[in-house]
């Protein structure tokens, strides 16, 4: 068994002396697991960072087999981010997000979206929003896709400013107002990536799929939401103190 394609570091950990297993998220085969011989070493380890590209040939006898990674370099992103603390804590969020699909199944999608984030990641007030949708996005490939397009309550399609939290579904403005206290904010950044968020429009949609996250996709798994997201809100917080 043998295929080359283009992968994102996603994970990786040592295996022996010198040797890495290797966690990609690739374009094609989707998150796949590898080892590489060499890869903690001096030519090797640069490479294999968070949220590097890299072309990937993948080899085992069988198809079930963990097997060996070949790699070489494309995109070697990881070193852009040491100043910019928002960027260090968002690839390890972003690649933790990435280990939740399940193995070997692809989502091109969402690899796409996964790579434009990461070349833009140091910028945070554009990246901000990207993550939040991201996060969003990841929710529907799991199967667990929020409801927005129309009001749960009276089919309106106009004015949806609230999500309930038992359905995941929009509500309207006028038939959300009696339980307003109970429903998450549907800041409009979220669905429609014209809007640039304001005021504390990243607060609620974080709120938003942070709850989503760990109600479907975290607690089933005995997870909670990592660290790494936290202190990448708290970083985005710093960095943008005027959409708090």
């Amino acid at each position: 068994m043998q295929w080359t394609d283009e992968g994102i570091v996603i994970g990786v950990r040592r295996h022996g002396e010198a040797s890495a297993i290797l966690e990609l998220m690739t374009r094609e085969h989707g998150r796949h697991v590898g080892m590489v011989r060499g890869g903690f070493g001096t030519r090797m380890k640069p490479v294999l960072q968070t949220g590097n590209s890299v072309s990937a040939t993948w080899r085992a006898r069988l198809e079930d087999h963990m097997g060996n990674y070949t790699v070489e370099p494309l995109r070697q992103r990881a070193s852009d981010y040491f100043g910019a603390p928002h960027a260090i804590y968002g690839v390890s969020h972003l690649a933790a997000l990435m280990r939740l699909l399940p193995e070997r199944d692809p989502h091109e999608g969402l690899f796409n979206e996964f790579e434009a984030i990461l070349d833009g990641l140091e910028d945070a007030a554009w990246a901000a929003p990207q993550v939040a949708r991201f996060e969003m996005q990841l929710l529907s490939e799991l199967g667990f896709g929020l409801d927005l397009e129309e009001c749960a309550a009276t089919g309106a399609t106009e004015e949806l400013i609230y999500v309930s939290p038992k359905s995941g579904r929009a509500v309207s403005r006028e038939a959300g107002a009696p339980y307003a206290d109970r429903m998450f904010k549907l800041p409009p950044f979220l669905t429609d990536p014209s809007r640039a968020p304001s005021g504390r429009d990243l607060d609620d949609g974080f709120k938003l799929t942070g709850f989503f996250l760990a109600r479907h996709v975290l607690e089933p798994r005995g997870m909670q939401l990592a660290d790494e997201r936290m202190h990448f809100l708290a970083a985005l917080a710093r960095a943008l103190p005027n959409v708090a």
